[in-house]
């Protein structure tokens, strides 16, 4: 029996021995879906959508769905149509959120080479990298003055620069503001006589950046709208249909939901091949 014991110790100790040349990863490990939320909520945020978090507008789309089925269905008394509208109300949120943060982060694309470059000033002027960013709430471009409003009650009230930092990246929500605030970050930490030449490179990128974008923006402009247009065509007819109670009662049966599955289907693959072929790709935020 003790040599069976010694014996079951032994095995154990080589066994912990050959388990400790393989190290696990102890990595965190990103959730299903959470890079998701994380756009989203830069979305809302760039949206310029006060006290409204990801989740909040998950559960508002889902609320507006069952209000539009309910009201869908006690209209055209067809359960496949109505879940369509359904479906279409629940999307309608997500749409206009990505289209207002869009349109926003294309005006500030336009005004980030003026920030840095008032930055730039300040510090050659001799203010503090603080200071410098809290000028800007008077001096700065007036889409972004509120941010840096922000960003200087924060600074006053606790004296802890990171921290701001940290809050005036959550309040943007872009990546070129991940890049100004990381640079400054690392100028106040370790210091350096380079911060000067970073922010004219920063600046003369986001400029040709922006020309660039814009240029190619206005050619492909008629390929979005186009797809748009051609995604909102059937389901506008559907809707002309859903007057005519004598109509719609071909898709009652199990052939017309059929057919609305397909139509929808192959709507929201075309829609999201063209939108892929001819929008340009946003850059992402890898300094959060």
């Amino acid at each position: 029996m003790a040599g069976a014991a010694w014996g079951l110790m032994l095995g154990l100790g080589l066994a912990s021995v050959w388990w400790s040349f393989w190290p696990r990863d102890r990595s965190p490990q990103p959730r299903p879906g959470h890079g998701r939320i994380e756009r989203l909520g830069d979305q809302i945020v760039l949206a310029g959508i006060r006290g409204t978090g990801p989740w909040t507008l998950i559960g508002f789309a889902v609320v507006l769905s069952l209000i539009v089925l309910v009201l869908a269905y006690s209209v055209t008394r067809v359960l496949p149509v109505s879940l369509c509208f359904a479906a279409m109300a629940g999307w309608a949120p997500f749409a206009v959120v990505a289209g207002r943060a869009r349109r926003r982060r294309s005006s500030l694309r336009e005004v980030w080479p003026d920030v840095v470059d008032h930055v730039h000033s300040a510090v050659r002027a001799g203010l503090a990298l603080p200071e410098a960013l809290i000028q800007l709430a008077e001096r700065g471009p007036e889409e972004l003055r509120p941010q840096f409003v922000e960003f200087g009650h924060d600074y006053r009230a606790t004296g802890r620069f990171s921290d701001a930092l940290d809050r005036l990246k959550e309040r943007l929500s872009d990546p070129v503001a991940d890049r100004l605030v990381e640079a400054l970050r690392i100028a106040r930490d370790v210091g350096g006589t380079d911060l000067g030449r970073v922010l004219r490179t920063l600046s003369t990128f986001l400029r040709e950046d922006s020309r660039a974008r814009a240029e190619l923006e206005a050619r492909q402009s008629w390929t979005v709208n186009a797809a748009r247009l051609a995604m909102a065509a059937p389901w506008a007819v559907l809707l002309l249909l859903a007057t005519r109670g004598s109509t719609l009662a071909a898709y009652s049966s199990p052939a017309g939901a059929a057919v609305l599955l397909v139509g929808a289907g192959l709507t929201i693959v075309a829609y999201r091949l063209m939108v892929a072929i001819g929008r340009l790709p946003e850059e992402q935020r890898v300094l959060r």
